[in-house]
Formats: structure tokens, sequence, C-alpha cells
């Protein structure tokens, strides 16, 4: 038997976000783009020399990015859409963070979710413009591994099937196919004469459900790219759950095949046990889960890979995390005040790594040890008091609609924010000082106090009808009611990306969760006495809480979605009553924590909707619900948002506006809608007629009465200057509209 130590991807933000950091930087102007490249390639060097002291026996490159991987493979081939010739001018980086940030009259390409992961991706458009491979990057980075630490590494890359899947724009994916399958072959075959031995092509797409048409389709993409195979090996990377049509799928002219024993255990050892695995196939194990932080229970994985052994008599074995670390943070280690008896039950990356070595060790030297994962199995503490009316508004949206709108006395196209406003350089520092205990706990209460009443005049003066506290006070939206909730624990740098530079620490959920103290009232209750406008409360919803937490696995994640629901119901009763009368109540990620197939949405979407609803039923009639979904594929989810039954729901469309528009002409929404009318994540101004055009657009499938105005996501990440900017020009959008709109009725 020959045994195999590896990883299909290791983060690569660095233990301190050098990475994040580095990015940034040069997007400000303060580093040149050689010093830049230099310090990136020092992150990458730095983070193989760091694997190579943890053991394994195979090295991956490719899983580095300068900002996202999808963009990297469509830049890589050229596939750079017409809208950014004007960035054609300057160097290739311009061009490259032009798609992924946006430019000067240029909106950034389309951003959403990696499967079912907290991570985002940028969305390749495919124009028919010609490709080629215009910098094979996957070569440089093999080169400067190889010449720098004398390692012979493995090539990985989005496969064709995934990459082909995930883009849009054609047509014909057959005359897709065709254009990049020999840009994928010049690719392995550059590396080949390199030396490269294997190269691993990432094809989570396959684990969806696929017609017979599109097993078809793989088959074809396969066999065009071996027809003229170089001499290196093909790795078939799967993940996040089973390899669907396995009996074909498993015998594609590759010569190794990647399962997922953690999320596909179930359906990946079924079909083993019904078709076997082909003898002559490597066949790699993932055996270690790489998206959640619980220490694995070794002994227990040993038996696993023993009878994965049995039913597949591969010779050659890949040991390897369920899928790329980078979900998860780097290390444990850098955790010095976090509970000594929580990190014990944690394994990070690093640690992960440490886990497959002792796998491989336990069968190298048969009768070692095997550690469990020292957690003692424990149920919820008490049954929840839930009855079904606790699922139930009191009157149906129709009726809420005429009391809501009596009470508010809104204008048409009502205009607000998603939530968050800049967190400038100097809350960033108050706050820290806060917490090194430099100020006192009067002393950043005043200043949250100060800049909260700065924002509200802001907002007043911007002419903005429902207005927003600013969430200074808060680091992250998860992070924060972690923070406040019984049955969390929080890290001090378990970062992972979010999106681009974008890190957040997810908070652990170890316990039973529940709510002790008011968690918002103090900021929200403030700001609304400094204004006659509308104040929303902020919170984020149970189901985004669950999904952007690492999740205790010794109860159902249903049990601790309800758990959540009642500690928020809790918090939303308390804001009625102190005279709140918008709540919104953030779902980012209730459609990311969908199963990958359809077939097991039913079951997810049952809990996940009634925790919803169990947190904001409690309130009156005339108390209007908000929530807000990010990058929401609307077309297929129409159902689902209408039996959360808010009265108004915002959404990110911007970079996708015509499509979201196209959804709705195709499956009419009938309650409030907020179409996010400016992308936030690209530091760009747009313009009043370019929001004003859209605007024009949502009316063709909304009534007036159910628009509402707004920005795509919470500006937290943005500068004050463009914020302000952006937000002068939206609101005066939104008056021209009103203009238009009276006097198309005279």
């Amino acid at each position: 038997m020959k045994w195999t130590r590896t990883v299909i991807g290791y983060p690569y933000i660095g233990d301190n976000r050098e990475w994040k950091r580095c990015l940034e930087a040069f997007w400000k102007g303060d580093v040149t783009e050689d010093a830049f490249l230099q310090q990136l390639k020092g992150i990458r060097l730095g983070r193989l020399k760091r694997q190579m002291d943890l053991g394994l026996d195979y090295l991956s490159i490719g899983d580095f990015t300068m900002y996202d991987r999808m963009l990297d493979t469509a830049f890589m081939f050229g596939m750079i859409p017409s809208r950014y010739a004007g960035e054609r001018s300057g160097s290739d980086l311009s061009v490259y963070y032009a798609m992924a940030r946006g430019a000067k009259g240029a909106v950034a390409c389309e951003m959403t979710k990696w499967f079912n992961t907290n991570y985002h991706y940028i969305v390749p458009e495919y124009e028919g413009q010609e490709l080629s491979v215009t910098k094979n990057l996957l070569l440089q980075w093999f080169k400067e591994a190889r010449d720098e630490l004398g390692l012979v590494t493995k090539p990985t890359m989005i496969g064709p099937y995934t990459f082909i899947k995930l883009t849009k724009g054609y047509e014909n994916r057959e005359e897709l196919a065709a254009e990049l399958i020999p840009l994928y072959r010049q690719v392995m075959a550059e590396l080949s004469e390199e030396g490269a031995d294997w190269i691993q092509f990432e094809e989570p797409a396959l684990v969806l459900t696929l017609s017979e048409k599109e097993v078809a389709f793989v088959k074809s993409v396969y066999a065009q790219l071996t027809v003229e195979k170089p001499a290196c090996k093909i790795m078939l990377q799967t993940y996040f759950e089973g390899l669907s049509a396995y009996e074909e799928l498993v015998n594609l002219p590759v010569e190794g095949v990647g399962l997922d024993f953690v999320s596909g255990y179930q359906q990946n050892i079924t079909s083993m046990k019904q078709y076997g695995f082909p003898a002559e196939k490597v066949l790699a194990v993932g055996i270690i889960d790489g998206r959640n932080i619980w220490r694995a229970d070794l002994a227990e994985k040993a038996g696993l890979l023993q009878s994965l052994l049995d039913l597949s008599k591969a010779a050659d074995v890949w040991v390897q995390p369920s899928s790329s670390l980078q979900h998860v943070p780097i290390s444990t280690t850098f955790e010095q005040k976090m509970s000594a008896d929580i990190k014990g039950l944690l394994a990070f990356a690093d640690e992960k790594i440490t886990e497959i070595n002792q796998l491989v060790l336990s069968f190298n030297e048969p009768g070692l040890p095997l550690d469990g994962n020292g957690r003692t199995s424990q149920k919820a503490s008490s049954k929840l008091a839930i009855s079904p009316e606790d699922f139930k508004r009191p009157a149906p949206f129709s009726i809420r609609q005429e009391i809501q709108a009596r009470k508010l006395s809104l204008p048409v196209f009502p205009t607000t924010t998603i939530g968050s406003f800049p967190q400038s350089k100097e809350v960033k520092e108050t706050r820290k000082a806060w917490r090194n205990k430099e100020i006192t706990d009067d002393a950043y209460a005043a200043f949250i106090e100060r800049e909260t009443e700065r924002w509200i005049r802001i907002q007043e003066d911007l002419g903005l009808d429902v207005l927003v506290h600013g969430e200074f006070e808060r680091t992250d939206m998860v992070e924060y009611f972690g923070e406040k909730l019984v049955g969390f624990a929080l890290s001090e740098k378990a970062w992972v990306v979010s999106y681009g530079s974008r890190c957040v620490k997810p908070p652990i959920i170890h316990g039973d969760v529940s709510r002790i103290e008011p968690m918002t009232l103090k900021e929200t209750a403030a700001a609304q006495a400094l204004t006659e406008k509308p104040v929303k409360g902020m919170l984020t919803g149970p189901v985004t809480i669950l999904n952007w937490s690492f999740v205790r696995d010794d109860i159902s994640r249903e049990e601790v979605a309800y758990q959540l629901g009642v500690a928020l119901r809790k918090e939303i009763e308390c804001l009625e009553q102190a005279g709140i009368a918008i709540i919104q109540v953030d779902e980012p990620a209730l459609r990311e924590g969908l199963p990958l197939r359809k077939a097991d949405w039913e079951e997810y979407l049952s809990w996940a909707i009634r925790s919803f609803r169990l947190a904001t039923s409690g309130v009156q009639d005339e108390t209007q619900i908000h929530t807000h979904m990010c990058y929401c594929d609307f077309h297929d989810f129409v159902k689902p948002i209408e039996a959360l039954d808010v009265d108004v729901i915002s959404i990110e469309t911007s970079r996708s506006h015509g499509e979201f528009i196209h959804s709705l002409q195709q499956t009419p929404y009938e309650k409030g809608i907020g179409l996010g009318v400016y992308d936030i994540h690209s530091p760009r101004i747009p313009s009043e007629a370019e929001m004003l055009e859209i605007m024009q657009d949502s009316l063709e499938v909304l009534e007036p009465r159910q628009f509402w105005v707004n920005p795509d996501c919470g500006l937290k990440t943005r500068k004050e200057e463009e914020t302000v900017a952006s937000l002068r020009h939206m609101v005066n959008a939104a008056k021209q509209l009103r203009s238009y709109i009276k006097m198309m009725q005279f």
C-alpha cells in the first residue's frame, strides 16, 4: 500500500491576514506593483514551507489567488468582458482588479456563493471573445516552488466542467467547451514539460444532480481533454457531496478520483459498495472534515479508512481533508485567550494536517493508539416551549401592508440602506483600544454615541426616508451576536475569507443557545431618539447565524436553529416594545445553506423557514419586518422567500439586475422588495442616471407601492466619501423616479 498525505488546498490569507493587507495596500497605491508581487510571492512560499514542516508528502500550488480562483481561471484564458477595454492601457493587474472590484464606467463582474459555502466567487462572463492562455500562472507558481524550495508540487485548478457550469453568457456549452479544452490541454502540457507529474482538476459541480445529458457532456469534455494528454496524470477532485452518476464518472479517463467521505459519506460509500472502485486508479480519500473545526475521532476515521480500502482494493491512496482547508482558520496555536476546554476540541487547518499524519502513521504502525475527539455527546438541556401559533403573524400581509402604510407614512419608493455604515480607521482603533482596556467602557460608549449621531445627521441631510444606526459597535454581523448570546465561543485570529480581501471570524457554537439580556436595544433606541424618521432595528437572522458559525455537531442543526429563533424572538419583541416600528432580520445565508441537490431542499427549508418565522412572528401587525439576502437566485427561490412572510425583502441584484428582472417576469412577487441599485463591493460611485435606469427597469415588474430603493448590501467596508456620494445619487434618482411617476399619473 502506498500512502500519500496531501491537501486539496490550504488557507492563503496568512497567520495575521498578511495577504489581505497586501492586497488592500496595493489598491490604495501604498506599494508599487513590483513590491506587491514580491510580497505575494513571499506569502506563497511561506505557506508551502509551513505545509512542508507539517509533514505533507504532496503540496498543491494553484490553491493560492490574487483575489479569487474562478477569476484567476477566466483571466488566464482571456475571458475578459468588453466593458473593461478602457483598463487595457494599464497593467494586467488593473484589468484583473477591475473585473473583481469595478472601475470607472464599468461595473464589477457578478459575485455569488461557491456552492453551499460562505465564500463568494467571481462569475466568469463569456461574450464570444477569442480565448487563449494569456499567462499560465500555474506554470509560474510550479517553477517558483521547484526553484525556490526544491519541490515538485501538485498544480490544482478549477476543472473544465465546473468552470463551464459556473460561467454565464454562452448559449451553447459544447461550443464553449471546444474553445476551452485546448487551453486546458496547453496548461497541462506546459506543466508536464516542466516536470509536473499530477494536475488536480477540482470538479465540485460533479456532486450536483446530473441529468443523462449532463453526464454525457462531462464524459465528452474529459474524452476531448485526454485525447492528446501530456505525460502528467489527472486527479479528478470532487467535494461537498457524493459523486453523482458514480458508476459512469468514476471511470472517466483520469488516473485518480478524489471523493468526499464527510459531507458525501453516505452516497459515496453506498456507490462504492455497489460499483467498487477502479483498481488502477488512485483513490483520494477526503476523510477529515475540511469545513468544520471539531477534532476528528481518529479511531472512527481509521475504521472508515480500512473499510474503504477493503471496498476499493486501491493500492495507491491519498489521505486528505474532504475539501480545501480554505474554509477553516489556520491554526489553534494563535488562540491564546480561548478556554482550554473548548480549544482542546478544535482542529483548524494545521491540526487537520496533523490528524492526517496520525491516521497514516496508524496504518504504518499497527497498534498505535488513536484518540477520539474528546467530546461527550450532549443534548439540548431544556425542551423549547414552542407552539404552532409561534410561527404565524397575527394578520396576513395584505392587511398588515395597509396598517403599516398608515403608521409609517412613507413616500413612494422609500429610500434606506441595508444596515451598516463605514467602519473608519478611527472606529476600528477606538474599538481596539477599548478591547485592550486602554479606554474605559464609558469613553467607548460615548464614542459610539457620537459616531451614531453623526451618521443620523448625514442620513437626514441626504434625505433618506428610513434610517439605521450604523452598527459602529459591531465587528461583524454574526460575531457580534455570538458575543451576546450564551452557548458561543469567540476566537482571536480564526479568520476565513468571505470574498476578495474580506475576512470574517465565525463564532463557535459549542453549547445551548439562549439570550440573557438585550443585545441591540441600547444603540437602536438611542438612534431613534435622535430623529423623527423611523430607524430600523437591525438583527442577524437565526439561519444566517447558524450558517455563518462553526456549529456544534452533537445535536441537529435544526435544533440549534430553533434555539437561535427563540433567542432572537425575545430581542425583536423587546425592540417593538421600545417603539421601533421597522425591524430588519437579515438572512443572507438562507439560500446558501441549501443542500446541493434539490431533492434534499424540502427538509432544510422546512426547519430553516420555521426558525425565521419563530424569531419574527411575535410582533404586532403594525411592526414592519424586513429581511435581506445576498446574491439570491430569485427565480427558483420565490416560494421559500414568500414563506418567510416578511413585509419587505431587499436583495443584492446590482451585478445581475437584468437576470433578476427576467426572474420577476417569470415569477411575480407581491410583497415589498428592495432592489440593490448599486454595488457596495466596488469602490466606484455610480451615477444618478445609472441607478435611475435600474429603477425604471424594475417598474416593469414591480408596482410602485412595492418598490424600496437601497444599496445592494451593507456599507461597512466602504469609505465615507464614496458612501455619501453614492447615497446622494441614489436618493436623487429616487426623487426623479417619484416625479416621473407623478407626471405619468396626470
